[in-house]
């Protein structure tokens, strides 16, 4: 069991949601306009945390880069037909230092906010950018030598990589932040992992940053691994995240790390430290819209899966109600949110936003509320708060088929939740496009001997079984094409 309980995270794009407010309050709002009853809608839904995405300062330069670069540009226009240079504000990770950007009211005003956040029982997470600064950070002038270099030779072969900069000892050439599969991020520059002074240095911003929050998501955790980091960059720095993460626990023994991380990287990064780690594959195997590689990814080890973070969508990502079909959607979301781990949901994922807004925009588009997708999400929210799904004991359970030749039962996945007061939760889902049958075989051996009750969480049936038979043969299961169950299994006495 997981003694501290599988915790749910709700992601708010601030500068998004501090326009939208800006617009109904007729006036600039900062941090401390977000009401007390905004704050108890969140609480009241369960929620154990509030990630506040982009808090940080950022600059003029990685502004201008935001509103020149044409790509992005066309995207501003697509998003947003009345597009103007004013809702460009430039990326929330080109950050030019680790203070709360003055706009929302700087680090008091987010020191209120968090001890609100506390008072509903709930914490705060804040980003943490390791890779890369905004290039019109102090440290490019003062400490040049915390970033990686290049040549006039790389900026003339590679100029989507190097740039020129000014600093204290004269011009450069300084690469932008990027992954090794991929150009620059032009509106940022590289830190260079194996210098110890910059390690010390961002070490340092670390334990800033976990004295004015509860946890931080770590932006592309993976980049900065001795292994990556030589690929793309042909240098081996020793590892950062174990000792950063340990001199952070030392003094904040509670602090929570999120790594945000792909390559099948999850596990080296749990081992170093972190708490959880994006879950990237199930997302992936979802929209395949295919039963069994879902089925065979919760075979993990259990230690694995605690540990990882589900998400059906966030700011990287598209819009779960534009990436999955009307009818995946909602089963996508019952085995995402309904299996262990940290249950990761996004700002208007409920609601049913199509629109992802880009981080270098601080405006969205109006959009239409789906109520029956939000009908739904306030019923799973219930079922994922409850003790047995929280904080109890979970298993992947068998399917087989219904007769002889039933090849539907491979569309089926299908886990069990119970905990110490015998609260039971069985999700059974037809994730196939065809009508499905199978046998699901249950876990509770209490079973044996009554009668038993199961009523459907987010549906109407309610059926009544024999526990023997259940516990013998299985439970019959005929559902449509993405249909499901939550089951509520309670017993009587026979």
């Amino acid at each position: 069991m997981n003694k501290k309980g599988y915790p749910s995270l709700f992601q708010i794009n601030t500068r998004v949601f501090l326009r939208d407010l800006s617009r109904r309050l007729g006036r600039p709002a900062t941090l401390d306009d977000i009401t007390d009853s905004e704050l108890d809608r969140l609480a009241s839904m369960g929620f154990h945390w509030i990630y506040l995405l982009g808090v940080w300062q950022t600059g003029p330069l990685g502004r201008g880069v935001s509103m020149q670069n044409a790509e992005w540009r066309r995207e501003y226009h697509a998003l947003l037909p009345d597009f103007h240079d004013d809702d460009v504000c430039g990326s929330c990770f080109a950050v030019r230092n680790y203070s709360v950007h003055y706009e929302f009211g700087g680090n008091p005003e987010l020191a209120a906010l968090r001890e609100r956040i506390h008072e509903r029982g709930m914490r705060l997470m804040l980003d943490f950018v390791p890779n890369h600064t905004a290039p019109d950070h102090a440290w490019v002038h003062q400490h040049p030598e915390y970033y990686i270099h290049g040549s006039e030779e790389l900026l003339i072969r590679e100029p989507q990589n190097y740039i020129r900069a000014e600093t204290s000892h004269g011009p450069t050439i300084l690469a932008y932040g990027r992954d090794p599969y991929f150009s620059g991020w032009p509106d940022t520059l590289q830190l260079n992992y194996a210098e110890l002074a910059l390690r010390e240095a961002m070490t340092s911003n670390l334990h800033c940053v976990a004295e004015i929050c509860d946890g931080v998501r770590c932006d592309m955790a993976m980049l900065i691994l001795p292994e990556v980091f030589e690929r793309t960059w042909g240098l081996r720095p020793e590892p950062f995240w174990p000792t950063a993460i340990q001199r952070v626990r030392s003094q904040r023994p509670d602090f929570v790390f999120m790594a945000e991380v792909y390559w099948d990287l999850e596990w080296t990064l749990q081992q170093q430290g972190f708490d959880y780690t994006y879950d990237k594959r199930l997302y992936d195997r979802l929209l395949q819209g295919q039963a069994r590689p879902v089925r065979d990814h919760f075979r993990a080890h259990l230690e694995f899966q605690e540990h990882s973070a589900r998400f059906l969508e966030n700011h990287d990502e598209p819009r779960a109600a534009a990436a999955f079909s009307r009818e995946m959607h909602k089963p996508a979301a019952i085995l995402t949110f309904l299996c262990p781990g940290l249950r990761f949901i996004h700002q208007g994922q409920q609601e049913g936003r199509t629109k992802r807004i880009p981080v270098h925009l601080g405006r969205g588009p109006a959009e239409p509320t789906d109520h029956n997708l939000c009908n739904f999400y306030e019923r799973l929210l219930d079922c994922m708060h409850r003790p047995e799904v929280h904080a109890g004991e979970w298993q992947l359970l068998d399917c087989t088929p219904a007769w002889q030749d039933n090849w539907t039962w491979d569309g089926f996945v299908s886990f069990g939740w119970s905990d110490e007061e015998r609260l039971r939760l069985l999700v059974a889902v037809n994730y196939s496009a065809n009508r499905s049958q199978c046998y699901v075989r249950m876990p509770f051996i209490e079973l044996q001997g009554k009668g038993v009750v199961l009523r459907d969480l987010l549906g109407t049936e309610t059926y009544e079984r024999s526990g023997d038979d259940i516990l013998t043969k299985g439970l019959y299961l005929d559902l449509p094409a993405w249909g499901y169950n939550v089951f509520d299994v309670v017993t009587r006495h026979a």
